[in-house]
């Protein structure tokens, strides 16, 4: 790699890469994103390597092992280019017949093709599975097509174009106004204007300035930011570099949680590749500009993700967040002026470079511009990281990309935002998905989580699990936030042990509102979105659990009793056989019974009877 030291140069770059690629090629890409790593995609693709020097196919192949595609839950992934082939749930054991019969041959394996569940139909293209179909792709769709670890292929499909727009064709102040006309909001949770953000940064007083990346991202169910810095952080960088020259900073730092190893490693490994190319240090591409970024590692602690906290951990202090009476972009690290962005939005910034405020600003709402990229897990049959357009409906995003409801149960509510985020109802399912409209369903976009709850789900354990995680998480600086999470769990951990009553609800809310109106920082401020959306919205199953000391949807196991129905029940035995605790009695082909006293409420019983005759009371 020679170092690139103007545009010509990096134009030049660009189209030896592109000399060497052969119309001819086939492109083997294999998803090397952290789920399909855990389904064992680098044995996959270790295999074809292996395969592919030692039997050869008679045609040039090229091997990628690429960022998350997405649907991690049918991974490993292959696709195969430029027949536009996608195979799913790929094993070691495949490959050799991937190669002869599809690679050699042109045909296709059929038992590697996703097949939709509700129609049976099975497709052989990633464009026609609906999962993909309703997506629009902007920041996310890269991944498939480039090696993280190799610079050569970002800079093949136009990467740090935008970089040399805006070092040669436009002014610091240019840059920012077309930052700001796109409409681009910070993708971390706040939705603050990104332009204005970095508006006010370049004119806070001061000669040393620093960017920084937010890649902390704690919420539980939620790796949009972890996968985009693994599979393609030169985005990131590239983005990073534009608003430092915008912003007038010298020095950049990725804040990286230790519990990331890949995306810690890639990005390391981007920084290495964009500094030997000469796209960062001294007198980038011959601009004058100087700029140089480090990956600081954090310690997985959920309050890092907060600004003021984040930087006390780059600054090597308690990750504990201060008063922003005076804001980050005024003194953040080490007191200098500080612009902090996470992933996403780093990542829209070439983008909006090289296509212009207008493109951009014309996709989504009047107030959110753009797409966002969700985590969509839980109760639905298609989980996995999808891009959409804001103002899309949740119904959209849950029925027509999800796939639905699956095993038989209605689908009931989804939580957006993260633990902070607030648990909307099916009713309101049409409700377009942009910052605005959440916020007003009492929930919020936060960083992209989106949990999916069926029948089966039980919105005060819901509620209860949030609490206690942020309670966990808290940094406990503040009295609010650390006692009064810690009492709110405590009273919810008594109505879903039977030991509620109504004074329970009311002192709840109080508690909730208190805390929300005097913690110091956002953890705090939105720690009770869970448990105010749920009484809001759930407030029935609450009282149930108070007043009839019940869970509906049977989760809750004080308030859990089994029963076998005379009537139904036909003697198998098959309850009794697989229950851990021997609770239930009965002769082989009589009725069986439950002794209470000894049934632990796993459940196991009524999953095994054919005929449904266990009762859940």
């Amino acid at each position: 790699m020679r170092k690139i030291k103007s545009v010509s140069d990096l134009e030049k770059w660009r189209e030896t890469i592109l000399s060497k690629q052969s119309q001819d090629e086939v492109i083997v890409s294999v998803c090397g994103g952290t789920g399909c790593h855990a389904y064992g995609c680098k044995k996959v693709r270790d295999q074809f390597a292996k395969e592919i020097k030692k039997n050869g196919t008679g045609q040039k192949i090229r091997l990628r092992f690429t960022g998350c595609r997405g649907f991690c839950e049918r991974g490993p992934i292959v696709t195969i280019q430029p027949q536009s082939i996608f195979y799913q749930r790929v094993q070691e054991k495949d490959v050799p017949f991937i190669l002869s019969e599809t690679i050699e041959k042109g045909g296709i394996i059929e038992r590697l093709l996703y097949e939709d569940s509700t129609t049976k139909q099975k497709m052989a293209s990633e464009k026609d599975i609906p999962f993909y179909k309703d997506q629009h792709r902007l920041v996310f769709g890269n991944n498939g097509l480039i090696d993280p670890e190799e610079i050569e292929d970002y800079v093949g499909i136009g990467g740090y174009q935008a970089l040399a727009k805006a070092l040669f064709k436009m002014e610091p102040d240019q840059i920012i106004d077309e930052i700001k006309a796109s409409g681009l909001r910070g993708r971390g949770g706040a939705g603050f204007s990104t332009g204005k953000k970095w508006e006010e940064c370049r004119r806070a007083p001061g000669d040393v300035k620093y960017v920084i990346v937010n890649c902390d991202e704690g919420d539980p169910g939620a790796y949009m930011d972890r996968s985009l810095m693994e599979g393609n952080p030169h985005s990131v960088l590239e983005g990073m570099i534009i608003g430092a020259f915008a912003i007038g900073a010298n020095q950049g730092f990725i804040y990286v949680r230790h519990e990331y190893p890949l995306a810690c490693k890639n990005a390391e490994t981007a920084i290495k590749q964009a500094r030997k190319a000469g796209l960062l240090g001294k007198n980038i591409l011959g601009s004058g500009f100087d700029f140089d970024v480090e990956v600081a590692q954090g310690g997985g602690a959920f309050v890092c993700g907060e600004s003021t906290a984040l930087i006390a951990s780059i600054e090597g202090r308690v990750g504990e967040p201060r008063s922003k009476q005076i804001h980050t972009v005024e003194q953040g690290l080490w007191g200098k002026p500080t612009n902090l962005n996470n992933v996403e939005t780093w990542a829209n910034v070439p983008l909006i470079i090289n296509r212009g405020s207008k493109w951009f600003a014309s996709i989504g709402t009047e107030k959110s511009k753009g797409t966002k990229i969700f985590s969509l897990v839980g109760k639905v049959k298609n989980t996995g990281l999808v891009e959409v357009p804001m103002g899309i409906t949740l119904k959209e995003i849950i029925f027509d990309i999800g796939g639905g409801q699956q095993n038989g149960k209605k689908i009931k509510a989804v939580q957006t935002g993260g633990p902070s985020g607030g648990c909307i109802p099916a009713s309101l399912f049409n409700l377009p998905v942009d910052f605005d409209s959440l916020a007003q369903a009492g929930s919020m976009m936060g960083s992209g989580g989106m949990i999916v709850m069926d029948e089966g789900t039980c919105m005060v354990d819901v509620a209860k699990y949030f609490v206690h995680f942020l309670q966990e998480e808290s940094c406990g600086k503040c009295l609010p936030c650390r006692e009064g999470l810690k009492r709110m769990g405590e009273i919810l951990d008594s109505i879903t042990e039977g030991r509620g009553n109504q004074e329970s609800l009311s002192l709840l809310e109080e508690l909730a509102e208190v805390v929300v109106d005097t913690s110091l920082c956002g953890l705090g401020k939105t720690a009770p979105n869970p448990v105010l959306s749920a009484l809001r919205y759930f407030r029935s199953e609450f009282e149930a659990h108070i007043h009839q000391k019940r869970c509906p949807a049977g989760v809750c196991t004080p308030l859990i009793q089994y029963s076998i129905s005379e009537a139904d029940c036909t003697g198998c035995g098959a309850c009794a056989k697989v229950c851990p605790a021997k609770a239930i009695e009965g002769e082989k082909k009589n009725i069986h019974h439950i002794l209470s006293d000894l049934c632990s409420k796993c459940g196991s019983c009524k999953d095994v009877c054919k005929a449904n005759a266990v009762m859940l009371q």
